[in-house]
């Protein structure tokens, strides 16, 4: 079953942000953009490449309104201790939350059962706490951090362009489409 279009179900986490252990709840996004960016865990090898990408677009996704989340089944004293070991890892600010319990992988239905493993799963979640894109990646294959930029504007630009879809490989200010009987066939 897909979770697209649905909302997110209720969860409390410890995540390491900024030097610091906080509290992470499905509150805390409610009426903000989200991104909930979900890997197999920490001190491997494609994880860090993609978690410092992220890092490195997070600046862009904050002005737009948009707060980042990892998830790993590991604890959030593991990922203190990859921040404080690894040079990419150290340079996110994003809240890095620790999921030992695998409450929040299975509610986004992406854990390796008998492996207690989150799959490399990306969602972007609205305001409203619904699920308006996802992307499931298999183990070796890591996910770009611009195109999930690009697929957050296309979100919020369908949002607050009712009537309004945006086609493939849409770009912030190019055209957009509007369905409509006249369209069928002319595309």
């Amino acid at each position: 079953m897909s979770v697209l279009n649905t909302t997110i179900k209720p969860f409390k986490a410890q995540a390491f942000k900024q030097g610091k252990f906080i509290e992470v709840t499905e509150a805390d996004i409610q009426g903000k953009w989200a991104i909930f960016f979900f890997y197999p865990a920490d001190f491997t090898f494609v994880c860090p490449t993609e978690l410092g990408d992220l890092a490195d677009h997070y600046g862009e996704l904050q002005r737009l309104g948009v707060e980042v989340f990892s998830v790993s089944t590991d604890t959030h004293f593991s990922h203190k201790g990859w921040h404080d070991a690894s040079e990419t890892i150290g340079k996110i600010e994003y809240a890095m939350i620790g999921d030992p319990t695998g409450t929040i992988t299975r509610n986004f239905e992406v854990m390796r059962e008998g492996e207690g493993l989150a799959d490399r799963g990306t969602f972007i979640v609205d305001p409203d706490g619904v699920i308006q894109a996802m992307e499931i990646t298999a183990e070796g294959i890591g996910r770009n951090a611009a195109d999930l930029l690009r697929k957050v504007k296309a979100a919020q630009y369908v949002r607050s362009h009712p009537g309004e879809v945006c086609p493939a490989k849409w770009e912030e200010g190019e055209k957009t489409l509007a369905p409509s009987l006249h369209l069928v066939g002319k595309i």
